[in-house]
């Protein structure tokens, strides 16, 4: 049997015991450090009271991450066959969100777009040749895969385009971003419409998962920071709450997203097009939450250029977007009653609760008070 070089056939949408590989493991740990470099440029610029022009930029720099991973994910679960060339082109893939990395901080700083465009044609270029491969050796899904590696491949050229131009000015460079996004989510729509991959459901549910635990470790990193100010002889008691109020909150996010309701419970095109997509909200927003636990910490030291409140909001805000999104892909379609509503009340209590005495503490409060909530209405539905 040739190792390195096998057909690419579909893999089955119902095969027993599929589990993420080695291979997709090592993706994660690459795409890892583009998130936490997103993550770190965002803490900087709302530390430095640069919050709008920060978030536009984390959203552009976020995406790309997610979108290429998504894109690699949904494929993989379709057609790992794990030979030598298949293995070849995800590292492909993977040194172009390396490249990718690099380049995030100048695009925070300077908003040079042109490592990052780099890293991101790197890697959709990779999945131009997974696609050819599949196109070779699936004739069923054959339109699909063409389809797939034909549209993918003009949006780079937009993309490649948008880079030679710069510098442009900031609404220019926004429309022509966000036209850019909707034609990448454009093409797995008209794509799948042909026939769908045989992507397997439960794979999927734990490649997502796997990534939503990458997303929240940034959050105990800035923990950490707070603690390691402890440890450096500040004295300061609010370093400790803010190690404790990270810890309850990464923790209650983690359990709210890990929940004994089934997260995609159909193979359905457009109800999985609302949970994969949706996803992106749930990502960056745990993301977020890290940053703005850095920021927080920036704050006590006395090291930002914003107030307490900001600093409180840079958490809460997050917060209630990883809730509300929970719910828009999740529990309206799962729960009933009033356990349907739970996350959505909740994310406004959080939004409350930095003008209350307790602020941070209640925006912990608050998340862990969702998750007990929406558990017992949860079980109680489960009943009737």
């Amino acid at each position: 049997m040739n190792l390195f070089h096998r057909p690419l056939s579909p893999r089955s949408a119902d095969e027993a015991h599929r589990t993420a590989t080695p291979l997709e493991l090592l993706f994660d740990l690459v795409s890892v450090i583009a998130i936490a470099a997103a993550a770190v440029g965002l803490h900087h610029a709302i530390a430095e009271a640069h919050a709008l022009q920060g978030i536009i930029t984390f959203v552009m720099a976020f995406f790309a991450i997610w979108w290429a991973w998504m894109n690699y994910t949904w494929f993989a679960s379709a057609y790992d066959n794990d030979d030598g060339l298949f293995r070849l082109l995800t590292m492909s893939v993977m040194g172009g969100s390396l490249v990718m990395a690099a380049g995030i901080s100048p695009l925070f700083t300077t908003g040079d777009l042109t490592i990052v465009v780099i890293g991101y044609v790197i890697m959709r270029l990779g999945m131009i040749m997974l696609w050819l491969r599949a196109a070779a050796h699936d004739p069923e899904r054959r339109a699909t895969a063409l389809t797939y590696a034909v549209g993918i491949g003009l949006v780079q050229i937009l993309w490649v385009a948008f880079a030679l131009l710069q510098p442009l000015a900031p609404a220019i460079v926004y429309g022509l971003f966000f036209a850019g996004v909707a034609l990448e989510l454009a093409v797995p729509v008209i794509a799948e419409r042909k026939n769908t991959t045989t992507w397997h459901r439960h794979h999927i549910i734990e490649r997502y998962g796997l990534l939503n635990i990458i997303v929240l470790g940034e959050t105990l990193l800035a923990g950490a920071l707070a603690l390691q100010q402890v440890a450096n002889g500040a004295t300061d008691i609010a370093f400790v709450h803010i190690a404790l109020s990270a810890l309850v909150i990464v923790f209650s996010m983690w359990w709210l997203y890990f929940s004994r309701e089934e997260h995609l419970e159909t193979n359905d095109l457009s109800r999985a097009l609302i949970w994969g997509y949706g996803h992106f909200a749930i990502f960056a927003s745990g993301a977020a939450v890290g940053a703005g636990f850095a920021v927080l910490v920036d704050v006590v030291a006395g090291h930002a250029e914003v107030s307490l409140l900001v600093g409180n909001y840079a958490v809460g805000i997050p917060v209630a977007i990883y809730m509300l999104s929970l719910w828009f892909v999740r529990d309206r379609f799962g729960l009933t009653g009033s356990a349907r509503f739970v996350l959505p009340v909740f994310a406004m209590l959080v939004l409350l609760a930095p003008f209350t005495p307790v602020a941070l503490e209640g925006i912990a409060a608050m998340t862990t008070l969702s998750v007990l909530v929406r558990n017992y209405l949860a079980r109680a539905q489960s009943l009737k």
